[in-house]
C-alpha cells in the first residue's frame, strides 16, 4: 500500500498538532514535529530539509527500519509559501526553495542524511533513509487564504442573467464552508508539484463553545485538572460551575486563537486565588468555587466548607451558581490580612518628639 500525505488547513488552536501526535501514539510509530519556518534551501543559513529526517532517526532511537515507518509533521507549512518579491531579483531561499527541496522527500526516495546531524559536508558520514513509507503531515493556519477563496467566489457578473452578488455576511459564511482547491493554494504561493504530493487535503474548522468547554474539563490532562492539583497541594478543592466554563469559552472565542487562549484566561482568573490559597486554607476554607460572576466580572471566588458545597450544611443542597447569593459576599475570597496601625505603646518616642518640634 502506498502512503497518502496529508495537508491540514485550519486556524490556530484547533488541534492540528494534537491530531498528528495522537495518531502516532495510536499506531505506535515514531513521530517528529518540525517547524517549517527554520528550513532553508541547501547552501544557505538555516536547517536543510534533511534535518527533519535526522530528528526522526533520533525519535526512533537510531533504529533505521522503525524510522522509515514513522510520521513527520511539518508545522507552519504556510510560512514557506512563495514570497511576493521572489520574482524581482531575490532568491526565495526560505519559501519556494524549501518547497523544491521537499519534493523528492515527500514523494518517496532515498535521502542521504548526515549521521551526526547538521549541514551537509563531503567529509561527513551519511545514513540512507528511504522515505517511501514515511507519512508526511503538513499543517498551517494559512492566514489570508480566505481572501483568495472570497475572490474566487465573488466573481462579478454583468448582464440581465447575472446572479445577484451575496452580501458580506452570506459570503463570509460561504467562504468558511468552502473547501480550498489546488488553484487557491497555488494563488496563495505554493508550487503545483508540491501540492501534488498531498493527495489528502483537509480543512479544519475553529473550535466552538462546546468544544472549548470539553477541552477545559474532560481530557486526562485538562487545564482545570492541572490547576486543581495546584490547589490540592494547599488542601483546597477547586471547583468551577458550568456557567463559569461557558463564560471562559466565550472569552476564548473572542480572542480568535482557539484553545491556546484558554490557559491565559484561566491564569488571569486564578493568579490572585493561588497567591491567597495558603491563607484561605489556614482560615478553614475547604472548597474554592469559581462561578459565573467570578469568570465574567473578575470578582473573587466563593470560599466554602465541604458541607456547604455538597449540601450537607444548614442550607441544604444549593446550586453552584446560587451559592454566592446564599452565603453572601462575606464568603468571597478576599485577602484576610489588613494593614495594622501602630498602637500608642509601640509608637517611636523620637518620632513623636520630632513631630512635636515640627509643629
Amino acid at each position: 500500500l502506498d502512503k497518502s500525505n496529508v495537508l491540514l488547513i485550519g486556524p490556530t488552536g484547533c488541534g492540528k498538532t494534537l491530531f498528528a501526535r495522537t495518531l502516532a501514539k495510536l499506531i505506535s510509530v515514531p513521530l517528529v514535529i518540525a517547524d517549517a519556518t527554520s528550513l532553508t534551501q541547501a547552501g544557505y543559513v538555516g536547517e536543510d530539509v534533511e534535518s527533519v529526517l535526522h530528528k526522526l532517526l533520533q525519535a526512533a532511537g537510531g533504529n533505521l527500519a522503525l524510522a522509515q515507518q514513522g510520521i513527520v509533521y511539518l508545522d507552519e507549512v504556510d510560512k514557506i509559501a512563495r514570497r511576493a518579491t521572489a520574482g524581482s531579483g531575490f532568491r526565495d531561499v526560505s519559501g519556494e526553495g524549501v518547497q523544491q527541496g521537499l519534493l523528492k522527500m515527500l514523494e518517496g526516495s532515498v535521502v542521504n542524511v548526515p549521521e551526526k546531524g547538521g549541514r551537509k559536508n563531503p567529509r561527513n558520514e551519511y545514513v540512507q533513509v528511504d522515505t517511501t513509507n514515511i507519512l508526511f503531515i503538513c499543517g498551517g493556519a494559512f492566514s489570508g487564504l480566505d481572501k483568495v477563496i472570497e475572490e474566487r467566489l465573488a466573481v462579478k457578473q454583468i448582464g440581465f442573467g447575472a446572479a445577484a452578488r451575496p452580501d458580506s455576511a452570506a459570503l463570509a459564511a460561504q467562504v468558511d464552508r468552502e473547501q480550498p482547491t489546488v488553484d487557491d493554494l497555488v494563488s496563495f504561493g505554493f508550487l503545483p508539484e508540491f501540492l501534488g504530493r498531498f493527495p489528502v487535503l483537509a480543512k479544519l474548522h475553529s473550535l466552538g463553545e462546546k468544544e472549548l468547554v470539553h477541552v477545559l474539563s474532560r481530557p486526562r490532562s485538562a487545564l482545570l485538572k492541572q490547576y486543581a492539583r495546584l490547589f490540592l497541594a494547599e488542601g483546597l478543592d477547586l471547583r468551577f460551575s458550568q456557567g463559569a466554563l461557558e463564560t471562559i469559552a466565550r472569552k476564548a472565542l473572542e480572542r480568535h486563537t482557539g484553545a491556546r487562549s484558554l490557559r491565559s484566561i484561566v491564569e488571569g482568573l486564578l493568579t490572585q486565588p493561588m497567591y491567597h490559597a495558603p491563607e484561605w486554607a489556614r482560615a478553614g476554607t475547604e472548597v474554592v468555587l469559581v462561578d459565573t460572576v467570578c469568570a465574567r466580572d473578575g470578582r473573587p471566588p466563593v470560599l466554602l466548607s465541604r458541607d456547604d458545597f455538597y449540601g450537607d450544611g444548614a442550607c441544604g443542597p444549593v446550586d453552584a451558581e446560587e451559592m454566592r447569593g446564599v452565603f453572601g459576599e462575606a464568603r468571597e475570597g478576599k485577602a484576610q490580612a489588613a494593614p495594622v496601625s501602630e498602637s500608642a505603646e509601640d509608637a517611636d518616642p523620637d518620632a513623636e518628639e520630632d513631630q512635636a518640634a515640627t509643629s
